[in-house]
């Protein structure tokens, strides 16, 4: 008996893995094992292609195959009939790797990926997934013929599946819309038609994004692994790894339809592109490039010009607030100023009340780097300082051409400063943006920039600071907060008087666990009265005007951002993690 035993042993000391293990055990034969493999390495398959190929003649059926190497090699064991396949994730193993190695991504949670596969043992596989995917892998077993089935089908339906992802408006053809006047060169169309996968991964993340309310797409290289997250309601939360190896071709794509230099790689570039979504309407998107020490980094922020035309009430002005800017906005002459971080909606801001402002009788110039939104009737100029083209620059020419508004991107310098103030002060009205903190810093940092403290009081005539917080999703509960917690927030005691009760973020499927859904403005809306003037030309501090402003009864950033807590719109957290007391 000992001899019976010894043979199957022996003979299976020149074989590896599952073929190994299934002579060990009595289940397989050792001759018809190396055989088998030699006829694997052979054919260039798989040991399992083969042993499911004559189960049946053998006894060995697929089933009764993946329960013994579940079992033998301590995996847990799935049946593919009892999945979702539209549920699984689509593309964070590259198509070509399914299908030729018979694996199936299931499901990734934070850097681990779960695959099914019908042989656990298959060790090169599995390194070959590891590297191209940069996840620890978790192995489930499951039945090889069952297996190939679902991986052929989910090959064949790929291009049908992205077709329908972009839906029938749009055609693959135009969804990156071309410039007119661009012409692809031979290399650019060669890129094309070899990375036709990386073609389609690129617009279905840009789709995704268009359709979660991302503001900003992240493409982010790094030693180990190629990270890609979008920034939805101003919170960056990963999307995709996809393999490492891809990273260049989707640079060199982005790169392409931007316009950019794809042979140059040392140097930061900007760029432009447009998604057209249907006939009607197209989203553009500004693209940055950033060298970094394992690639280049893309950056692209979502454009949508509808933003623009959403109307003042859209954006969380208080009704005070948006009857003080629209007075501003109206007057024939003056500075408004629009203050914020980046991010913030300065823009879009801007833009809105240059739309209340676009009619046929009144002559809009803008001056950006770059223009973000494109709004027919008005003049808008991207400046170029490589070829000379600055903000000063673009001021001076605005003054020849008869503008009634000029709107600055950006006040960066003291010389676009002077500019701007002085077309303030001859008969136009100014529309610009500086990064400041809030409102009465805004006027300090004039002076600081030089900016004599008689131009700052006589042109400008209203700053707004803003901030935009996350709005709460309908599955919003009560919270329960103590009087003092609210009171430490900056709540007074008159507004403690039991008529509103603060809110929590829950988190639902609409908003995908979050709590949130969505965006609101939050406003400090600061007219600059004969008092703060006063305080100007006497060269007073910002502390001095924000205690002038309070007493005049215009609320902070703080304030308003309670008011928002008070009408249920935003949570006490979002306020406090956005303003400052």
């Amino acid at each position: 008996m000992s001899a019976v035993t010894q043979g199957p042993t022996a003979a299976a000391g020149a074989l590896t893995g599952l073929a190994r293990a299934l002579v060990q055990q009595g289940r397989l034969r050792p001759d018809r094992a190396e055989s088998l493999a030699r006829k694997a390495a052979q054919s260039n398959t798989q040991f399992i292609d083969e042993l499911v190929a004559i189960g049946d003649s053998i006894g060995l059926t697929a089933a009764q195959i993946a329960k013994f190497a579940a079992e033998t090699f301590g995996h847990p064991l799935l049946d593919l009939n009892a999945i979702d396949t539209d549920q699984l994730p689509k593309d964070l193993i590259d198509k070509k790797l399914v299908g030729s190695l018979r694996v199936l991504a299931l499901k990734k949670r934070g850097n681990r990926l779960a695959i099914a596969v019908s042989d656990p043992t298959n060790y090169q596989v599995l390194d070959q997934i590891r590297f191209h995917t940069q996840l620890q892998l978790d192995i489930v077993v499951v039945e090889h013929d069952k297996l190939v089935r679902l991986v052929d089908s989910t090959a064949q339906s790929i291009a049908q599946s992205l077709e329908a992802i972009v839906g029938d408006d749009v055609t693959m053809e135009d969804l990156l819309a071309e410039s007119a006047d661009h012409q692809a060169t031979a290399e650019e169309t060669q890129i094309e038609v070899d990375d036709a996968p990386v073609v389609r991964f690129l617009q279905k993340l840009l789709l995704d994004a268009i359709a979660e309310g991302a503001s900003d797409l992240h493409f982010e290289p790094y030693e180990k692994f190629y990270r890609i997250r979008f920034r939805v309601d101003g919170v960056l939360r990963e999307v995709a790894q996809p393999p490492l190896a891809i990273k260049e071709r989707l640079v060199t794509r982005i790169k392409v339809i931007s316009k950019m230099d794809i042979a140059e790689k040392r140097i930061p570039q900007d760029g432009r592109m447009k998604l057209a979504l249907s006939g009607q309407r197209a989203i553009d998107f500004r693209v940055s490039t950033l060298p970094t020490l394992y690639g280049e980094k893309i950056v692209m922020r979502i454009l949508d010009p509808s933003q623009a035309k959403m109307g003042i009430d859209a954006l969380g002005y208080e009704p005070d607030q948006k009857e003080l800017l629209l007075e501003a906005i109206h007057r024939p002459y003056g500075m408004v100023l629009v203050t914020g971080p980046t991010g913030s909606g300065k823009t879009v801001s801007l833009y809105t009340c240059l739309n209340i402002l676009n009619k046929p009788d009144v002559n809009i110039s803008t001056a950006e780097d770059p223009a973000e939104i494109q709004l027919p009737g008005i003049n808008q100029v991207n400046v170029n300082e490589k070829a000379g083209l600055t903000f000063a620059n673009a001021l001076r020419a605005f003054l020849r051409q008869d503008p009634d508004v000029i709107m600055v991107g950006e006040i960066r310098d003291l010389e676009t400063a002077d500019i701007a103030i002085k077309a303030a002060q001859t008969g136009h009205l100014v529309m610009s943006t500086l990064h400041t903190n809030d409102a009465p810093s805004t006027l300090t940092r004039l002076m600081n920039m030089g900016v004599a403290p008689f131009n700052i009081a006589s042109s400008v005539i209203l700053i707004t600071a803003q901030r935009l917080a996350r709005r709460l999703c309908s599955c919003k509960q009560p919270a329960q907060l103590s009087p003092e917690a609210l009171l430490l927030a900056g709540f007074t005691p008159a507004d403690l008087d039991g008529s509103w009760v603060p809110y929590k973020a829950v988190g639902c499927e609409r908003c995908k666990g979050t709590g949130y859904k969505g965006r609101i403005g939050i406003y400090e809306v600061m007219p600059v009265s004969e008092e703060i003037q006063k305080i100007i030309l006497r060269g007073g501090s910002s502390l001095e005007i924000a205690q002038q402003a309070q007493r005049e009864g215009v609320r902070n950033l703080r304030q308003s951002g309670l008011l928002k807590v008070k009408q249920g719109l935003t949570s006490i957290e979002e306020v406090l993690g956005c303003t400052n007391d």
